[in-house]
């Protein structure tokens, strides 16, 4: 595993991370914590370092398993986590008091004197320009109960607002192969300033695997049915903002392109780490095998820039006119 800088002056961060969404049972099948502790564990063992929770997932439970975890483990890694999304403040009651309180769970949930990045969790864009909640974190900052802050986004917009922030650390955004209008500006941008990027979503919500096909179906409580048209949150979070089928019918297509060598879920992950405004990406796992498979393309080589190349003007020519929702 190769490791990398979290923007200028930040901290060391495996190349592959880990996204811990599923851990926290928010959609599907519920993770016994028995099972998530033994990803985490897969997770050491290829020398993922760097995790990535909130404390809305599972209500603090992801928080919880891993703050339990990681209690006597005396591992050298990294936690980020996210304050914005809980309903006490969501969408309109973001107050330093309120902050302070989840701030305050999230840290015993972790069982942590500091948190190592806190994260605005796709805050509404007016919450953003105001910019209150940048003073606050840079007083939570001074105070010392988080070393570092930064923001999770879902438009190059509010990315770019958020660039403006004295003290931002880091910015999560959606980037993969059906998503790649931010290397235009907010990569760029992000870059000259300093400010690491962590890329969630890489696989598209599963697309990018190239297991499905039109006639998948899936659980009843999983995002990737309750909002795949965007109905109960942005649609770019799920699916990358493509229709499913289109989506599947894309995936195909991009199979066509793979090199014999790689595996789509390869050379998906291995697109986005030659980047190099790429901090981390944070795929999640619902298994142990998924976090192997994801951890070994930190030591592939770059692609070819005659495929990079296609990969581009396919997104361009096939991809873009179907992208939904914020972006």
């Amino acid at each position: 595993m190769k490791h990398r800088q979290l923007g200028k002056n930040g901290f060391e961060v495996s190349e592959i991370g880990m996204g811990c969404w599923q851990i926290g049972a928010d959609w599907g099948k519920q993770i016994e914590k028995e099972k998530a502790k033994n990803i985490l564990e897969e997770a050491v063992k290829n020398d993922i370092s760097f995790f990535d929770t909130a404390d809305v997932y599972g209500a603090g439970r992801s928080e919880e398993i891993i703050g339990d975890y990681f209690s006597n483990k005396g591992k050298e890694v990294r936690i980020a986590t996210k304050f914005g999304r809980n309903p006490d403040v969501y969408p309109d009651s973001y107050t330093e008091e309120a902050l302070r309180e989840c701030v305050d769970a999230s840290r015993k949930r972790l069982g942590v004197d500091q948190l190592d990045l806190l994260q605005l969790h796709c805050i509404p864009e007016k919450e953003l320009e105001k910019g209150d909640v940048f003073d606050w974190l840079r007083t939570l900052k001074k105070e010392g109960k988080i070393a570092h802050f930064g923001a999770s986004v879902e438009s190059i917009k509010e990315g770019l607002i958020c660039l403006e922030q004295e003290g931002l650390q880091s910015l999560q955004v959606i980037f993969n192969i059906f998503r790649q209008k931010l290397e235009d500006e907010l990569l760029p941008s992000a870059y000259e300033k300093g400010v690491g990027i962590i890329v969630r979503l890489p696989l598209a919500s599963g697309l990018l695997t190239g297991k499905f096909d039109k006639s998948t179906q899936f659980d009843s409580d999983d995002h990737r049915n309750f909002n795949k048209d965007g109905e109960q949150f942005n649609v770019g979070e799920t699916f990358a903002g493509l229709p499913f089928e289109k989506g599947v019918e894309l995936t195909n297509q991009l199979k066509e392109i793979c090199p014999d060598e790689m595996s789509l879920t390869e050379m998906s992950l291995r697109w986005i780490l030659d980047h190099k405004e790429v901090s981390t990406i944070i795929p999640g796992a619902s298994s142990t095998k998924h976090i192997s498979e994801n951890a070994r393309v930190s030591e592939l080589a770059p692609l070819p820039e005659s495929l990079k190349k296609e990969l581009a003007a396919f997104y361009r020519d096939k991809v873009h006119q179907h992208i939904r929702g914020k972006y």
